[in-house]
This record gives structure tokens, C-alpha cells and sequence, in this order.
């Protein structure tokens, strides 16, 4: 399992998915602790709200937990069969852990355009 994490600052879990090109990328390690496995800067040309094409680096994931999205933006995400959740949290391993440990997360202020 890969859970991804909306990161501009890779510290904290930051909002608005679809403009965002740093996340952090975990997997559940020994114990179902949190490991990080990969962190992805990815070019502006790749911003989900910009890129057009079929092969996009968050597709290998299978969840994606942000600080805050768009309806058009998880249903995106839903299409390529990628699990969002948007939350208050704003520690990255703890929002990975509470998803690992089937745990609910706060959820995160509605967003609109």
C-alpha cells in the first residue's frame, strides 16, 4: 500500500491537491508504523490542476491525504482509483498512521473555487 501526503514544505500536510507538487510517500513498515518510502518534487507542467496526460506519478498511489481539495479533484483522483481524504491534520505520520490503524481522520474545512 502507498499513501501519499500533500507536502509543499515536506513537514507538515498542506492543502489545495490539485496546484501541490511535493508529497511525501509512505508505506506501512514493521508494526504498521509509517515508513517513508519516496518524496516527489514534481515539475509545475505536473500540478494535477494543469496536467493533461495519462501517466501522472500520483497514480501509483492508493491513497492521498491532504489538507484540502476540490470535489473535481477527488473524483479525479477516484477515477484512477486513488483514495482521497482531506483532514485537519496536519502531522503527516500521524494522519498515515490513523489511515493504517483504519482510525478516522479530522476532516479538513470544506473547499471551494
Amino acid at each position: 500500500m502507498k499513501i501519499g501526503v500533500t507536502s509543499q514544505n515536506f513537514r507538515t500536510i498542506t492543502g489545495h491537491a490539485g496546484k501541490t507538487r511535493r508529497f511525501l510517500v509512505y508505506s506501512p513498515g514493521e508494526d504498521n508504523k509509517p515508513v517513508e518510502v519516496d518524496r516527489l518534487d514534481l515539475p509545475k507542467e505536473m500540478a494535477m490542476h494543469n496536467f493533461r496526460g495519462t501517466d501522472h506519478p500520483l497514480d501509483e498511489l492508493d491513497i492521498l491525504i491532504t489538507g484540502g481539495c476540490g470535489t473535481g479533484f477527488i473524483n479525479r483522483m477516484a477515477r484512477k482509483e486513488v483514495q482521497v481524504f482531506a483532514t485537519s491534520e496536519t502531522d503527516p505520520v500521524k494522519a498515515v498512521s490513523m489511515i493504517i490503524n483504519g482510525e478516522e481522520l479530522p476532516a479538513a474545512e470544506p473547499h471551494s473555487h
